[in-house]
């Protein structure tokens, strides 16, 4: 049977800029356990890129990532 984790922490970035919502991604996905999913809404246009990198350079999945005028929400599984 597979068990598919749903989000079980959101960050709220928003209004923060380069380098905060990386930073901020990184301390509370080191909190959690693997196999969950942490939402992060955004609005700095670097996010995008930034948190995207970040998250395959450390093997994590982007599970989601949509883009809502300038507002960007990934959901991010932590593999490792």
């Amino acid at each position: 049977m597979i068990k598919i984790s749903e989000s079980t922490k959101t960050l709220d970035a928003r209004g923060l800029f380069c380098p905060s919502p990386v930073q901020q991604t990184n301390v509370e996905l080191s909190k959690m356990r693997i196999g969950e999913i942490l939402t992060v809404l955004a609005d700095d246009p670097a996010a995008e890129d930034d948190i995207a990198n970040w998250a395959r350079r450390l093997g994590h999945e982007i599970v989601k990532l949509e883009k809502n005028g300038n507002e960007i929400h990934f959901e991010i599984k932590k593999v490792k």
